[in-house]
């Protein structure tokens, strides 16, 4: 296990940064014969790093119509809401893109016809259907509350261990209702990356990276197999020790 820090100046360097690593990642595990798997996550710094990989496509070895898509979290509303991690995924990236639609793993939405608890078992149906979910990176961002994904500080989903996902009914940040996956399903990868960018996220990342546990910073319950990076801009990083 490794863990590396990387601060770029601001939110643009840091994207662009984390895009050319990810597109890197990706072309290194299909030399090595293998279909890489993301898991991507939402929000404003997200938004840019898929900006920066749907304008970096060209000139990179990188077949993306054998590499599959999940979603680490999302917030559960009807399938065309701008609220949904997905669809931002797919305005700013995958619309550019000749992904194979099999490949692309949505979380079921509100008007899919399932409860939510129906639907987060449903993604880990899924999940349990392609393997297992064993995925090559991880991408989370991290809430000024601590928050990962959608597991926040002192939620009995921390708690969860015997799902892949989990229903989450009660957000404190709306919407209320979302899907999340588990700690379990978080750390089945072989490279966790927490992208974080913005000066209101400089607490919470210096407490994730302190020694509280998972209920006071749940970023610390996610280890991954291979690697932890954080990926921040000088902005979140200014709490962090040099």
């Amino acid at each position: 296990m490794t863990t590396a820090t990387k601060v770029h100046d601001d939110g643009d360097a840091l994207a662009e940064a984390v895009a050319e690593a990810l597109i890197q990642r990706l072309a290194e595990v299909q030399a090595e014969g293998r279909v890489p798997s993301v898991c991507l996550t939402g929000g404003t710094i997200a938004g840019l790093v898929h900006r920066k990989l749907a304008s970096s496509l060209n000139g990179f070895d990188v077949d993306w119509d054998e590499v599959d898509f999940w979603w680490g979290d999302e917030r559960y509303v009807d399938a065309t809401s701008d609220d949904r991690n997905a669809v931002q995924a797919r305005r700013d990236l995958l619309d550019h893109m000749d992904v194979d639609p099999e490949r692309v793993h949505e979380m079921p939405s509100h008007d899919s016809g399932l409860t939510l608890d129906e639907a987060a078992q449903a993604y880990s149906d899924e999940i349990r259907a392609q393997g297992g979910g064993q995925f090559d990176v991880v991408m989370l961002g991290l809430g000024p509350d601590g928050h990962i994904a959608s597991l926040f500080p002192g939620s009995h989903q921390i708690d969860v261990d015997d799902r892949i996902a989990v229903a989450v009914p009660d957000s404190p940040k709306p919407p209320p209702e979302r899907i999340s996956l588990t700690f379990g399903a978080l750390n089945h990868t072989r490279a966790v990356w927490f992208i974080v960018s913005g000066v209101d996220k400089a607490e919470a990342v210096a407490r994730s990276r302190g020694d509280l546990d998972l209920h006071g910073a749940p970023a610390t319950g996610v280890t991954g197999t291979g690697e932890i990076v954080w990926w921040l801009d000088a902005a979140a990083a200014r709490a962090v020790d040099s």
